[in-house]
């Protein structure tokens, strides 16, 4: 399926397994293991009856004209004319290779079967059981929800490493002398990061560890999503102060005053978001 394609994952059902994997930021659900709920040994017969369905030819050919714009009409017409009669029979791959369809992905080998984009995967599990189908809604968008978060969690994480590395190399490059021992040059460093807690959090790291003896880690290990998108602003505008030769007093009544902007907008953005938008 090409580079963009992620490797296949599952997940549990009503006690059945069920492989998903994405496509073009896309997910497709195996119809194969939907299909099992029903009947184990009749996985390839129950898609081709569902494919043979009337009602179904035209969910799909409703799905690929508002998705594909290269659906074939012209060869989904004459397929949705034989619809009904009994010498009709339609599979997948028949399906896609003849309408140029990408709702349906037919794969072969070990893994293989039929998948189906979401939508049309919820559409099928309807069709073999509601039961299963709110189930599998259910556990496909918890899935999508970790995912969601760690995802969300990595580019933060991420992102705070990249801007460090700007911040101390500008720190490197500008404020150490060759000289300088590692003790000393730590204190740099430590004098530094100190700016940004200052100009975003209102104390330095030592005052923040006095006022809680009780917590472990430092004060950004407790940052919100908003300091830390502004923490790492903050480290990549400070990088550039420095490099522009501004002394750490100026770079630091910049950066309190750029951070109360900062937090207003972003703080502003999250309560928009919690109250749906409306004003």
């Amino acid at each position: 399926m090409g580079s963009k394609e992620r490797s296949s994952a599952k997940m549990r059902v009503l006690d059945r397994d069920v492989a998903f994997y994405s496509q073009k930021e896309e997910d497709y659900i195996s119809l194969t293991d939907i299909a099992r709920y029903k009947n184990q040994e009749r996985t390839d017969d129950l898609v081709r009856n569902w494919l043979r369905n009337r009602n179904t030819l035209e969910f799909l050919g409703i799905w690929e004209h508002l998705n594909n714009p290269n659906f074939n009409p012209v060869e989904f017409d004459g397929i949705k004319m034989q619809a009904g009669l009994n010498s009709f029979t339609l599979t997948p791959k028949q399906w896609i290779e003849s309408t140029g369809a990408i709702g349906l992905i037919s794969k072969a080998g070990r893994y293989g079967g039929t998948y189906a984009h979401k939508d049309i995967a919820f559409e099928f599990a309807s069709w073999i059981s509601v039961e299963f189908k709110l189930y599998l809604i259910k556990e496909f968008q918890r899935l999508k929800e970790e995912e969601r978060k760690t995802l969300g969690w990595d580019i933060r994480r991420n992102l705070t490493k990249i801007n460090y590395r700007i911040h101390t190399d500008a720190i490197q490059t500008h404020l150490i002398p060759a000289e300088l021992s590692t003790k000393q040059t730590s204190l740099v460093y430590a004098s530094e990061a100190d700016v940004l807690n200052l100009a975003l959090f209102g104390l330095t790291a030592a005052q923040w560890r006095d006022a809680n003896s009780d917590k472990k880690g430092n004060m950004r290990d407790y940052a919100d999503i908003a300091q830390l998108v502004c923490l790492s602003n903050l480290e990549n505008l400070n990088a550039l102060f420095i490099s522009e030769g501004l002394s750490q007093k100026e770079r630091l009544e910049r950066l309190n005053k750029i951070a109360i902007h900062q937090m207003t907008i972003l703080m502003g953005d999250a309560r928009m978001m919690l109250s749906g938008g409306a004003e």
